[in-house]
């Protein structure tokens, strides 16, 4: 082995500590003096064919350490392995200072004269000491993101996702507990299939593995060939908060994975078609009618969603028709989309688009026409377009490029309605039969940064049948993940509360209640035209969609007047104090998470702290079945300073002492449902 001196890997809260000239692998991970990774760690896995390689593997030779920071506070540690077959393996460590974060990544290249099989890749293998490990996690599907699932850890334990999409099935985010003291979260980088392991060791304690699913893949390197995993985050928490785990995603997030531009940063407000109108009811004249509300009532974005292309027969379903983006149904929309893009900039906001550009329907020619983009599984068409090959990729780069350009699009809203399960198994695809998914994932990512290359200033948001791919691989490449097709109250609140245990709050968007015009769910009765609406259920709906991005997906012509000048009052508190703290500030829970089902928790409480100003937002919401009093205890709140209280909305203000709110802040006040929005400043001390 080559001579290395002892090696240090990130600084202040988490330290690891490498001995390489005295043993392989690690010494410690330590998060402050929390142990979490012991010297018997592999660090990561690769099965060679029969062959299990780690960095343990006494046959296994580390060569080169590497170590740099990017300026910014990420440091970046690299390890390069060769095994006697001539396979040379690169772990990566990127450590972010200020957080207890670790970002790890492996690839593997062939440098032997014969191909090789690769079974199982994974990222990041850690042993954590014996105690008593309580696992959290939030399973996903249509309509139910989100769900809390938790556990006691008792023997092996598996978390994945084997349906194609990151989190239809499981999100891929875990937390474990250890002795209710301290907490260890791990999420995979990865908008495919993925897997986290927990394996009970049997001097105790457990090998927590995390990376790419193993089931159904297989990749082989040609000589001279590369592949690259994806990558694996794990916070190391030195005390069991959430709300401190989950800082360290945003933290990061926020400074370095988040793409950034101006449109982006500005968290407009937007107003999208899809729920009142759908494909049926949207029409250029609708769009239009829509359009000029919009502009008065102080929306910056009008999104246009499915409805808009395909065949003008009216017999004919968009659903089959995906793929066929150069048609456009001149029925509904005779004057084109770029007359509705001119007439939205015309009105002084931007312009954004649906488009499913992954998706190929049935009877779209654009896969009839070009066969060669097509992903099969065993000759079966798989209803995607394969991003692994190089057709597949030319086609959806100048099909978005073409969408942009031609209807100056400003915002793209990216939506994958389908499952693709283990993918496509074409061999003439630039993918071998056994990683076709991998591949289409390294090209959609690639696809996306090359958009944003070529327009850096049009917004990317991720959607997938509402949150069914919601990961930070996504995160990296888009603006922002959308949570949830279906927005009633008391789902929004759940789906918030879990999706920002691993996105910042400018990350996140999510309509508020919406008027659902044609599709059927038994909790989408809102709606918005009724006299029976109340002031106080009105804030409660719409204060629920302001905690992120901000938007509406309703009849704008058809509001009631109230209901409308009560909306241009929610909106201009959103511009003018809100979104300031779902941008920047450190975001605080102040309750357990309520399930949309009625159970757990019937109060919602979120507090943001904007260290940079000094002030505070807290959004509380009474739910149904609520006990009428709340006691809510706040964080930062100095009992020998006094507080300016603002009800935002509500006309009310009061100068409250800071020892009142600091012993737990009483509210009997709040309806059934009922909300309170309230900016909370710090008083000069006399």
């Amino acid at each position: 082995m080559s001579t290395h001196n002892d090696v240090v890997i990130g600084s202040g809260g988490l330290v690891i500590t490498m001995h390489p000239d005295r043993q392989p692998g690690i010494a410690a991970i330590r998060a402050h003096d929390v142990l979490w990774g012991t010297a018997s760690s592999p660090l990561f896995r690769i099965d060679l064919g029969d062959q299990v390689v780690t960095a343990l593997t006494p046959s296994v030779r580390l060569t080169d350490i590497q170590q740099t920071h990017d300026g910014a506070g990420m440091q970046y540690t690299t390890f390069s392995y060769d095994t006697p077959q001539r396979i040379q393996i690169t772990q990566t460590f990127k450590t972010y200072a200020g957080t207890h974060l670790l970002e790890a990544g492996v690839s593997v290249i062939n440098r032997s004269n014969a191909a090789v099989t690769i079974h199982r890749i994974d990222t990041l293998v850690i042993d954590i000491p014996t105690g008593s490990y309580e696992s959290i996690g939030y399973s996903g599907g249509w309509g139910s993101e989100f769900e809390p699932k938790a556990q006691r850890l008792i023997g092996d334990v598996v978390w994945q996702t084997r349906s194609g999409r990151s989190s239809h099935g499981m999100h891929p985010w875990v937390g474990l507990t250890r002795d209710q003291r301290a907490l260890l979260s791990v999420s995979v980088v990865w908008s495919g299939n993925w897997i986290i392991r927990a394996d009970e060791q049997p001097g105790g304690g457990y090998q927590l593995s995390a990376g790419l699913n193993d089931w159904a893949f297989h990749t082989t390197l040609a000589p001279g060939a590369t592949t690259d995993a994806p990558a694996v985050v794990a916070v190391f928490g030195a005390n069991p908060s959430l709300d401190d785990n989950a800082a360290a995603y945003a933290a990061v997030g926020r400074s370095h994975w988040y793409p950034k531009n101006t449109l982006s940063t500005a968290l407009p407000v937007e107003w999208n078609h899809w729920w009142t109108y759908e494909d049926r009811a949207i029409t250029e004249q609708t769009f239009r009618a829509n359009v000029d509300v919009a502009a008065q009532m102080g929306m910056e974005v009008c999104a246009l969603d499915a409805g808009w292309f395909g065949p003008s027969d009216p017999g004919t379903h968009w659903y089959d028709y995906r793929g066929d983006w150069h048609i456009v149904n001149t029925t509904r929309f005779p004057s084109g989309i770029r007359a509705l893009s001119d007439y939205v900039h015309a009105k002084g906001m931007a312009f954004g688009l649906w488009c499913e550009i992954e998706a190929l329907g049935v009877r779209a020619e654009a896969g009839l026409t070009n066969p060669a983009i097509v992903a099969r599984r065993d000759d079966t068409p798989c209803g995607y377009v394969c991003l692994a090959s190089d057709a597949g990729w030319a086609w959806a780069f100048a099909t978005l490029d073409r969408l942009i350009t031609d209807y100056r699009a400003d915002w793209i809203k990216l939506d994958f309605n389908l499952d693709p399960g283990a993918g496509c198994n074409r061999t003439d695809h630039g993918h071998g039969a056994g990683d076709g998914l991998h591949g289409h994932y390294q090209g959609y990512y690639r696809l996306l940064t090359a958009i944003r290359a070529k327009h850096p200033e049009v917004v990317l948001e991720n959607c997938s049948s509402g949150g069914l791919r919601i990961d930070l691989g996504i995160a990296q490449q888009t603006h922002m993940a959308f949570l949830s097709d279906p927005d009633w109250p008391e789902h929004s609140l759940q789906l918030f509360w879990g999706a920002s245990s691993m996105l910042a709050p400018d990350a996140i968007l999510h309509w508020g209640f919406c008027e659902w015009g044609f599709a059927d769910h038994p909790q989408q009765t809102f709606d918005p035209t009724s006299a029976a609406v109340t002031a106080t259920q009105l804030d409660y709906y719409t204060r629920i969609s302001m905690l992120h991005r901000f938007g509406f997906s309703q009849g704008l012509p058809t509001l009631l007047p109230w209901i409308r000048d009560r909306y241009v009052q929610h909106i201009d508190i959103y511009k003018t104090v809100v979104r300031r703290f779902v941008r920047t500030a450190q975001l605080h829970r102040l309750t357990n998470q309520p399930r949309r089902d009625g159970t757990l928790d019937r109060y919602a409480g979120f507090q943001y702290i904007d260290q940079s100003v000094g002030d505070m937002l807290v959004a509380l919401f009474r739910l149904p079945g609520a006990k009428p009093k709340r006691r809510f205890w706040l964080q930062g709140i100095d009992p020998l300073r006094s507080y300016r209280c603002t009800w935002l909305g509500d006309n009310r203000v009061a100068i409250i002492p800071g020892a009142v709110i600091a012993a737990g802040w009483m509210f009997d006040d709040l309806g059934e449902p009922g909300s309170a929005l309230i900016h909370i400043e710090t008083l000069p001390q006399d």
